[in-house]
């Protein structure tokens, strides 16, 4: 068994995976791509956000939503991509019941963006396109069409084949959907099918690459991982076993985690691309306004800065970047407190502590109770010496819940940590009394002996006193001659 073990890993490594994602995003605007039907991604009700053109009645035309190019050119330009001087749509070709033009107004050989590179994986080209509608197969023996998402704003990014494991695809699509956010043009909610991902995955033992299947509309990001892998297993164990691969589309079975066949992949010349003829040509170097946008502050950089300012572990700063809300509060903390050498004290208790009782309590809006201003007096007071590492934890569960002052919390509680020697001397005068034998022998040199005389010193002030503070008494005492 164990040889065989051995003998499954030797196989696999023999064969290069490449994978190449396509990634389909919704851009948030007001409108659809080419009318004015509202663009809702939160809209229950069927077949409400629609009208003659996003139908494809005979004798309507479309216009071109200046937002979502500007969203396309946006991300092209946080990417480092080329922006396209001269860019048109075309109609690619299809028929099934969710494209009811019989065609879909996309981008072939003109795109929008072009190049580029994220998260250290080579991008081909980002272009945009209008959606389809959503079918719904589970009704019975028959099938449901919502023309609501039909033609809605769709951005397409599709990487060069230079992706080499399920891990390295998912992370790509992680850090897209972080881009697409901080830019401000996408929600990219992949469980509401506002991104969906497309995998190209083939193995092969020499440079030429092998032949390649399409996993169609991945929704999360833990399907990605599981599809690319399945897949890449599916394709060894054909080849090793004499088999040939099939080009094909499949999809993926969450129940049964595997993937299964779809149909026979399509090529370009299938989709009959011509110039969308209702469309205007766009020279984009004749329209300034869609090119001289402003980018905000981008993942990357954020990291960058926040490895230089604060210093902060890897796994904190990373939960800033995901969490917009969660980094600003840690910011703007460092700020009031006024000292960045309590940066990695504060965002410990933020990480930590704050992120583990909003866990607990997921209904809790900690934002809502607990006022930077506050932590940072905490933070402070726990740094200060005024409260124990346990009073500080026991003080901010309080603030969690009710919100308050931390000083005035501590105070009623009776949390504030005793720091004043003539107030505890008499403690440990009384302690050293009733345990002799163990100040002997800290007397004779063992030295341990002192920390169990410090806990029955916290035990006797209720955990007010501080520790060291204690420490320093007992031994000032204990060495007296």
């Amino acid at each position: 068994m164990l040889a065989g073990h051995f003998h499954d890993i030797i196989v696999v490594m023999e064969y290069k995976t490449t994978i190449g994602l396509e990634i389909h995003a919704e851009l948030r605007t007001k409108t659809k791509m080419f009318c004015g039907s509202k663009n809702d991604p939160e809209e229950k009700i069927p077949n409400v956000n629609i009208c003659p053109i996003c139908l494809g009645y005979p004798g309507t035309l479309p216009v071109i939503n200046k937002e979502a190019v500007k969203h396309v050119l946006k991300v092209g330009k946080a990417i480092g991509a080329n922006l396209a001087d001269f860019t048109e749509f075309d109609r690619k070709n299809y028929f099934y019941p969710d494209i009811p033009k019989g065609y879909q107004i996309s981008q072939y050989k003109y795109p929008l963006v072009s190049g580029g590179e994220l998260a250290g994986v080579k991008i081909t080209r980002v272009h945009l396109e209008e959606d389809t509608a959503r079918s719904s197969h589970d009704a019975g023996n028959y099938s449901l069409v919502d023309f609501n998402r039909a033609g809605v704003p769709l951005m397409e990014l599709v990487t060069e084949p230079v992706i080499t494991s399920a891990e390295q695809a998912v992370n790509f699509a992680r850090e897209l959907q972080l881009l697409l956010r901080y830019l401000g043009v996408s929600y990219a909610n992949m469980e509401k099918g506002e991104m969906r991902v497309e995998a190209n995955i083939s193995v092969s033992k020499t440079d030429t690459f092998g032949t390649k299947c399409e996993v169609k509309n991945l929704n999360s990001f833990r399907a990605v991982e599981k599809a690319i892998a399945c897949e890449v297993a599916r394709h060894i164990d054909l080849l090793e076993n004499g088999g040939k691969v099939i080009q094909e589309t499949r999809g993926w079975n969450e129940q049964k985690q595997e993937t299964y066949s779809q149909r026979n992949k399509e090529n370009a010349h299938d989709y009959r691309y011509f110039p969308e003829p209702d469309l205007p040509k766009l020279k984009l170097s004749e329209l300034p306004e869609f090119l001289d946008q402003k980018l905000p502050e981008l993942p990357k950089e954020k990291r960058a800065r926040f490895d230089k300012e604060y210093g902060v572990k890897e796994e904190d700063r990373e939960m800033y970047i995901i969490d917009e809300k969660l980094g600003d509060f840690f910011e703007e903390t460092v700020k009031i407190a006024g000292d960045k050498k309590l940066a990695v004290l504060i965002s410990n208790y933020i990480t930590s502590d704050l992120a583990g009782l909003q866990k607990n309590n997921p209904d809790i809006d900690p934002f809502k109770n607990i006022a930077p201003e506050n932590f940072a007096a905490l933070i402070k007071m726990a740094n200060g010496g005024e409260l124990s590492s346990r009073g500080a934890k026991d003080t901010l569960a309080i603030m969690f819940k009710e919100g308050g002052d931390p000083k005035k919390i501590a105070e009623e509680k009776g949390l504030i940590q005793k720091n004043d020697e003539g107030e505890l001397l008499a403690t440990v005068q009384k302690i050293i009394a009733e345990n002799e034998k163990v100040a002997n022998e800290y007397r004779a040199g063992k030295e341990a002996s002192i920390m169990f005389l410090v806990g029955q010193g916290m035990k006797a002030s209720k955990g007010s006193a501080n520790p060291q503070v204690l420490k320093a008494l007992f031994a000032k005492e204990l060495t007296k001659k």
